[in-house]
């Protein structure tokens, strides 16, 4: 009876197949682990009678070698093919796997911060959800400015017997600066950039978010002829030697006098061209000496220190810097639109 098991399993083990390495391994358990069919066998064997016990030993130690062998011999093939066709992943990347690339935004404000860093300028951050008390109040914002409407800012928590604890979505990183200057005496130079927010429709030259890089410097005896020379020193730096820059007159809340600031097309070199609208210049920023108000709003005796302050946006940069014709390819993730930034940086 223990010989024809034995014979049984002989048979059945030189048919074995697996198409992978776990179906291999329910194998090796099935017949040749402690548990498995031969070793059920090899507990028969301590009952069998005497005479028979050589013929029946020299079986079961053919049927664990033969066991042992196809086993082995499945393995093989496996390491060797791969498993089956349907184990293969065929949505996996073919090899070499390509990197990524960084985003032109990222570029963009890492050449900036670098520009303005040498310069001095330390990098300082913010909270994206802001209140009403640090991105319009201390700014010298008036209670009825329109920025404060709803078309203009997206509020999260409204609270109208108490403006100033009103949570915000930040719309400039001027709350950046304001909590800076509570919480540090001058001398005060800084660069703050980050991701605002305005209720604003979606098109190719809007967007609802985008990106600023703020500056402010604030010590004894700044001069709006401090202001000029690190606009000029950052264009030319950012755009080519021979950038040339003008300031027009301008209104901004937090500042005075304040100015906006152009550049010498890069493109048709001031002559006139479709992208500068045949003027020769382009506007990149606004600027100005931060107004007394805003000083004395955040504890700084103006009386002692005066400053400057001015914000770039960091997709008109790209715009000029890459000819990137509409706003919404920065944000919707193209892989195509990403891969033209692969050597520029």
């Amino acid at each position: 009876m223990l010989l024809e098991k034995i014979e049984a399993l002989l048979s059945e083990v030189q048919q074995l197949h697996a198409a992978n390495a776990e179906e291999i391994e329910a194998l090796r358990l099935k017949y040749l682990s402690k548990r498995g069919e031969i070793a059920s066998l090899m507990s028969d064997f301590r009952q069998v009678a005497g005479e028979q016990k050589r013929v029946i030993g020299m079986k079961l130690n053919e049927l664990k070698q033969k066991a042992t062998e196809r086993i082995n011999a499945l393995r093989d093939e496996i390491s060797t093919t791969g498993g089956a066709t349907e184990s293969l992943d065929l949505t996996r990347t073919a090899y070499p796997i390509e990197l990524g690339t960084r985003h032109p935004i990222s570029i963009v404000t890492n050449e900036i911060i670098d520009i303005f860093s040498r310069m001095g300028f330390t990098l300082a951050d913010g909270p994206e959800v802001e209140d009403d008390l640090h991105v319009f109040t201390k700014m010298n914002f008036a209670a009825d400015h329109p920025a404060r409407d709803m078309q203009d800012t997206f509020f999260v928590e409204t609270n109208a017997d108490d403006v100033a604890k009103n949570i915000i979505l930040r719309s400039h990183t001027s709350s950046v600066q304001a909590r800076v200057m509570d919480t540090t005496q001058p001398p005060i130079r800084v660069i703050c950039p980050g991701r605002v927010y305005r209720n604003e429709a979606i098109t190719a030259r809007a967007h609802c978010f985008f990106h600023q890089v703020e500056g402010l410097y604030i010590d004894r005896n700044v001069s709006f002829t401090d202001l000029k020379q690190v606009l000029l020193s950052f264009a030319r730096e950012l755009f080519g030697a021979d950038t040339k820059i003008r300031l027009r007159p301008s209104f901004f809340p937090f500042t005075e006098p304040s100015a906006e600031m152009d550049i010498s097309c890069h493109i048709c070199g001031g002559v006139g061209c479709g992208f500068c609208k045949h003027t020769g210049w382009v506007e990149i920023l606004g600027c100005g000496m931060v107004d007394p108000n805003v000083l004395e709003l955040c504890g700084i005796d103006s009386s002692i220190y005066s400053g400057y302050a001015f914000g770039v946006g960091v997709e008109r940069i790209t715009n000029l810097k890459y000819r990137v014709s509409d706003l919404r390819m920065f944000s919707e993730n193209d892989t195509r639109f990403l891969r033209e930034f692969e050597s520029a940086y």
